[in-house]
């Protein structure tokens, strides 16, 4: 296996257990979807992605229809993708991917988490190039060889394909989503979620105590409303907690 597998298999259950946190962010992805391409599914891709994530996490399709129509109202503030890097103690990259309708009030809440947690609030450029930025997606595995469907995906970006307890995950290059999700549709391959992550290129192992430190920044940074994803250079333990 590789390190999506890796990756994957080290960060389940750990990060996004709550619900609600869950939803306010696909809540989110959904007027950045709408904004970007309208509010009909069958004609916005990034939508129809963003209601199959909606599904994979139980959120109500009254919610999911809501927040479409909310989002198509004019009145309706837009969030902007903002990405934030720095380092944690011990040496630890992190980058914070969030959306944001106040871009002053996010700065100063993520610069406020690393100052508090003896961490450093970097420039842009200087951690990103630590995180190779990938496309994933989670399909119904029901009949299919995911070493035979990996092959068959090599010419669309895939560049690992895997199966777990949940479906198949297919992961590739950033670049590439727009044209696995075709060809997934296509071929009419259930698709059960999909998304972007960051996989660190290299790993830091730190002691219990060290680890302990980063924890708390992590904790502190997730808990904000703005925030979509943390990633960070740190070894996580690949056991389900």
């Amino acid at each position: 296996m590789g390190r999506a597998f890796e990756f994957r298999k080290a960060r389940k259950m750990k990060r996004w257990s709550a619900m609600s946190k869950a939803f306010t962010r696909i809540g989110k992805d959904i007027v950045m979807a709408v904004k970007e391409g309208g509010p009909d599914p069958a004609s916005n891709s990034r939508l129809r992605a963003v209601i199959q994530n909606a599904k994979s996490v139980n959120m109500p399709k009254d919610n999911v229809e809501r927040a479409i129509k909310k989002a198509s109202d004019k009145d309706q503030s837009d969030y902007k993708e903002v990405l934030f890097e720095g380092y944690a103690p011990h040496g630890i990259a992190i980058l914070v991917e969030t959306a944001t309708d106040n871009n002053n009030r996010t700065v100063a809440n993520v610069r406020s988490y690393f100052n508090k947690c003896d961490g450093n609030l970097g420039t842009s450029g200087s951690v990103e190039f630590m995180f190779d930025h990938s496309c994933n997606f989670r399909i119904n595995g029901e009949g299919l060889d995911p070493e035979e469907l990996e092959l068959e995906f090599i010419d669309f970006g895939a560049e690992e394909v895997f199966q777990d307890e949940d479906g198949i995950l297919i992961y590739a290059p950033f670049g590439s989503f727009g044209a696995i999700q075709k060809e997934l549709e296509s071929r009419e391959i259930e698709i059960l979620s999909s998304g972007f992550e960051r996989i660190p290129q290299v790993t830091k192992k730190l002691t219990a105590e060290q680890a302990a430190d980063v924890e708390k920044l992590l904790e502190k940074i997730e808990e904000d409303d703005d925030v979509q994803n943390v990633y960070h250079t740190m070894e996580e333990s690949s056991s389900d907690e």
